[in-house]
């Protein structure tokens, strides 16, 4: 690796937990620069603009949930336990220090209605997310339409742990999701 690429993914994973922690417009990028040990001038030198590392962030954040569900999925050992996986996946997400919800949702929040860039990773995600449930559920042999409903249940799961200061959000999505199945026949 590159002295370039240690330092823009230094600054990406700064800028990352800068940005979770407080929010995107709160954090400057004179923050950034102190937290990551790297002056202005490279800053800039490895993006062009905030805006740009904003997108950057995005994508690293998208690795992190893709690689984190496939790695929770290859744990599980029928179709149907690769489908709750997602659930226990968000519960011990939910339950670190650090959690303040979902990433995509909170920058979507703040920056989506003025700026496409962000609108555009976020529904990018939002869709990967959503086709990845959609090929467990076919694995599963269940009607497709079960796929929106479950990622609803997972999404709707990040959301209220976060407004709720909770974990329980999780359990309770897993436990619709579990009825979600039996009812369309998918049992281990």
């Amino acid at each position: 690796m590159t002295d370039q690429e240690t330092a823009r993914r230094a600054v990406v994973r700064t800028a990352d937990e800068l940005f979770y922690a407080r929010g995107v417009q709160a954090v400057g990028m004179d923050a950034v620069r102190t937290a990551a040990g790297v002056s202005l001038k490279r800053i800039y030198s490895l993006f062009a603009s905030k805006d740009e590392l904003i997108a950057a962030v995005l994508r690293h954040r998208t690795e992190i949930w893709d690689t984190g569900l496939a790695a929770a999925s290859e744990r599980a050992a029928t179709p149907r336990a690769r489908i709750l996986v997602i659930f226990d996946f968000l519960d011990a997400w939910f339950r670190e220090p650090s959690f303040r919800g979902c990433a995509f949702i909170n920058m979507h929040g703040e920056l989506g209605s003025t700026s496409e860039a962000v609108s555009r990773a976020v529904r990018e995600q939002k869709d990967g997310f959503q086709k990845h449930v959609a090929r467990l559920v076919a694995d599963a042999g269940a009607p497709p339409e079960l796929a929106p409903q479950l990622a609803l249940l997972a999404e709707g799961a990040q959301t209220t742990a976060a407004i709720a200061g909770t974990p329980d959000a999780a359990a309770h999505a897993r436990a619709a999701a579990e009825t979600l199945l039996d009812a369309a026949g998918i049992t281990d």
